[in-house]
């Protein structure tokens, strides 16, 4: 046969495999598909991407691990930069809400009040700003290598989490010497900081992809987590100031994700809050629909989060 009726037949025998185009050759995609090829980037499918997530759960702890060790490696005093940080805010806080504004004369205890609302918020803060930057600012890595792009924004969570971990035995240490007592309720703080790091891979993972495609989300971000810092009642009680409010404007400030895990920390850890909201009368929700709060606000997030980020997963790091 000669060449010219070779390569007739050879644009016959792609049209017969259904992918031939007007110029007679055989589409990349139809050649594709006859050899069982598929697109190395393409997404896979939900049950495929957890457990390729999980077979890199190695990595996402050490990665964590390791930006934990570095962070602060230029800095003299080294890794007490993890606590002397919430210290110092708290520091600032107290002076400012706690005698300048009076906010003090609400509560018995308003040390460990207060130092509990920065710890716990600082704590979602961090990872959602994190998060935000986990995809945006590591495109170099993600061209680079094929892999869950989940890992990074967990990564980021976890990391913070390793320093919440140092930051929970100094505010317990903080909330003895202000004449708290150890109760059985300790016992469930643990169950309360799952409930809370769940609810910021979530928003961690929203906030990935949002990062990863809008540009100034990240110059936006600190109004937003400033505006939701002065909103949650870190440096107030909402209780005593939302006394004489409508129902439905304190149940709003109430049912605030970080007010709901801010609460429930301040239940467990400080007694004499409880005893502040019984003895002056003011409404607060109980502790078992506290409970319920942040449950549903952990099971939403990530389940929002991780399907919103995972929809997107094969763009990242394109254009």
């Amino acid at each position: 046969m000669s060449q010219p009726e070779s390569a007739v037949a050879d644009s016959r025998a792609g049209d017969r495999a259904g992918g031939s185009s007007p110029g007679g050759k055989e589409s990349l995609s139809a050649l594709a598909e006859r050899h069982g090829l598929r697109r190395a980037i393409a997404r896979p499918s939900l049950p495929v991407y957890l457990r390729q997530l999980w077979d890199r759960r190695h990595f996402v702890f050490t990665y964590a691990t390791s930006r934990n060790v570095s962070k602060y490696s230029n800095s003299a005093l080294g890794q007490l930069w993890q606590v002397l940080t919430p210290l110092l805010n708290a520091a600032v806080y107290y002076l400012m809400f706690g005698l300048i504004l009076g906010q003090k004369k609400d509560l018995t205890n308003y040390t460990a009040f207060l130092i509990t609302g920065v710890f716990v918020f600082g704590y979602t803060q961090r990872s959602i700003t994190g998060g935000a930057k986990s995809i945006s600012g590591h495109l170099s890595l993600i061209r680079a290598l094929h892999f869950p792009r989940a890992a990074l924004p967990l990564a980021y969570t976890i990391q913070e989490f390793q320093q919440l971990a140092i930051s929970m035995g100094v505010l317990s240490v903080i909330v003895l010497l202000t004449d708290e007592p150890i109760t059985w309720m300790w016992l469930l703080i643990p169950f309360a900081l799952l409930l809370q790091t769940v609810f910021n891979v979530g928003m961690s993972l929203l906030l990935a992809r949002v990062g990863a495609f809008v540009r100034d989300m990240n110059q936006l971000l600190p109004f937003i987590l400033r505006t939701w810092l002065y909103t949650s009642g870190v440096f107030f009680s909402i209780p005593a100031r939302m006394k004489d409010a409508p129902d439905w404007a304190r149940f709003l400030l109430e049912f605030n994700p970080p007010s709901v895990f801010i609460d429930i920390m301040r239940h467990l850890l400080v007694e004499s809050y409880s005893k502040d909201l019984a003895a002056h009368g003011y409404p607060h929700a109980d502790l078992p629909r506290l409970w319920l709060y942040a449950g549903f606000w952990a099971a939403v997030a990530l389940i929002g989060g991780f399907w919103y980020f995972w929809r997107a997963e094969e763009r990242y790091g394109r254009g």
